[in-house]
């Protein structure tokens, strides 16, 4: 995780403030001279998982542990050789975070991977995900004497390993593992292993990757061993801890037999298009979305325009199953950093329209279905509303390629308190009106289950994704926030 509720600020950018974010991704590398150079290629490749801050830890014979932490992308920081050459060894690794973009609490000791100096020697660790009883670690580890220099969930990890008993730091991993709850999926190192772990829901992705004769890499997403030339292995199960060390893999069930519930979300946001998910592509599920909202949700219009760049593959899969043609009929600035100036208010209040600009020739006397991901807060879709209006659209039919995002997420997602929901707060009628279009339809639960694969739709006694933003199905207790008043759904 990357940083607790109470740091927490508004973002900078309107567009921003109105999107899910994944908080961070993993990256890591063994058997391969100067592993810190792969790594800092794989964060590259997974800075859509966290844009605020990336660390590495590498390790070599000569020098020891080496690691540096820096605030910002991966490219303004991890491609200079004056840095990259303080972080020698054959095996690193890497990770890139959000807390929230333009938090103003956010220290560098907050940036992971964490690091740890035991008595069979040093172990660092890299987490994606949130644990849910972290509030209650940190209190109980606090009383009994640990001492913490950062705000974040995941270093109750380290502390945890250093109390457990076990002589190996694999064994250590797994004692400390088995006392937290949420969603973990971790890439950890000592001085000669590689060690890659999953909570026993898999709420979280982690694959494996191979590199060479010796070399083996564990990362969040498969796009990240495309950019280093790494050959997909496998990916790592539910509940899996894998070992690797001189070239061998070694693989345990630490927490017992599970079943898997990774996070649908995933497919229809958080990870690359170019990335596989069980062994289908990103890009043609998220076409498929398209597909089957075209069939729940027909209108008809003249074009369909994706909200880019996410809403692009859903809206190809609605032109091509309803026959309406798709078009362009809105361009991002690819140039629109998140630290863009904000020298006024007027300038602020100008919002979407300094990352999103319509196509008034293409738009204007026309029909527009425009397809977005989701819909969180809705305040970009007013926008976006109002410039396909403003450029001459006969009228707007938003089509939404998730359920209505109703509840918020606990593990590892930066997702709004349940009051800033829209979709908590209004029905998808009222939703239509608030944000003033012709037609607003959200796909299905079951019509996005069908999408990623599953043809009889959702198993409502037993599901097959966790679906909690959508559902208020939580498959892991959020402790830490029932704690603090969060009300769950009430049983049906």
């Amino acid at each position: 995780m990357s940083c607790p509720a109470a740091q927490k600020t508004h973002y900078a950018h309107p567009f921003d403030d109105d999107k899910l974010k994944e908080e961070c991704g993993v990256f890591g590398v063994v058997g391969i001279s100067d592993a810190a150079n792969f790594v800092a290629l794989g964060l590259h490749a997974l800075q859509h998982r966290g844009q605020e801050a990336g660390g590495i830890v590498a390790h070599d014979a000569a020098t020891g542990f080496n690691s540096a932490h820096r605030f910002g992308y991966v490219r303004d920081n991890f491609t200079k050789s004056s840095l990259m050459e303080t972080l020698p060894g054959d095996v690193a690794i890497g990770h890139v975070r959000y807390s929230t973009a333009g938090s103003k609490g956010a220290v560098i000791r907050d940036i992971q991977p964490f690091f740890g100096e035991f008595s069979m020697g040093g172990c660092a660790v890299a987490h994606n995900g949130n644990l849910t009883n972290a509030d209650a670690l940190r209190r109980e580890l606090i009383e009994r004497g640990a001492i913490f220099q950062s705000s974040s969930d995941s270093e109750c990890i380290i502390h945890l390993m250093a109390r457990s008993i076990q002589r190996k730091h694999a064994d250590r991993i797994a004692d400390a593992l088995r006392r937290v709850e949420g969603a973990f999926s971790i890439v950890a190192m000592t001085r000669t292993k590689l060690i890659g772990v999953r909570d026993p829901l898999g709420v979280r992705p982690l694959v494996l990757g191979k590199l060479g004769e010796h070399g083996y890499v564990l990362s969040s997403e498969t796009c990240a061993l495309d950019i280093i030339g790494a050959d997909f292995v496998r990916e790592i199960d539910p509940g899996e801890m894998v070992v690797i060390q001189d070239g061998h893999i070694e693989s345990s069930r630490p927490f017992g037999p599970s079943t898997g519930r990774f996070c649908i979300f995933e497919h229809v946001y958080f990870s690359r298009p170019d990335s596989m998910i069980g062994g289908r592509s990103v890009y043609e599920t998220r076409r498929a979305i398209g597909v089957e909202l075209a069939r729940e949700a027909p209108v008809e219009a003249d074009l369909v325009c994706p909200v880019p760049d996410s809403g692009t593959p859903a809206a190809i899969g609605y032109s091509q199953e309803s026959g309406i043609p798709f078009a362009l009929g809105i361009t991002r600035n690819q140039y629109m950093g998140r630290t863009f100036i904000e020298p006024t208010e007027q300038i602020r209040n100008m919002g979407v329209r300094l990352k999103l600009n319509v196509n008034k020739s293409l738009i204007r006397g026309k029909r527009v279905v425009l397809v977005d991901d989701s819909v969180v807060r809705g305040t970009t879709s007013r926008k976006i509303k109002d410039m396909i209006l403003d450029a001459g659209a006969k009228s707007v039919h938003f089509r939404i390629a998730s359920p209505p995002t109703a509840w918020p997420c606990f593990y590892g997602v930066d997702t709004p308190n349940r009051d800033k929901l829209l979709a908590a707060q209004m029905t998808e009628e009222e939703m239509r009106d608030w944000v003033g279009v012709d037609s607003l339809k959200f796909i299905s639960l079951d019509g996005l289950y069908r999408a990623v694969g599953e043809a009889e739709g959702r198993d409502n006694s037993c599901p097959q994704y966790c679906d909690a933003c959508f559902s208020g199905e939580y498959p892991i207790t959020p402790s830490d926030q029932l704690e603090k008043g969060f009300e769950m759904k009430a049983a049906e």
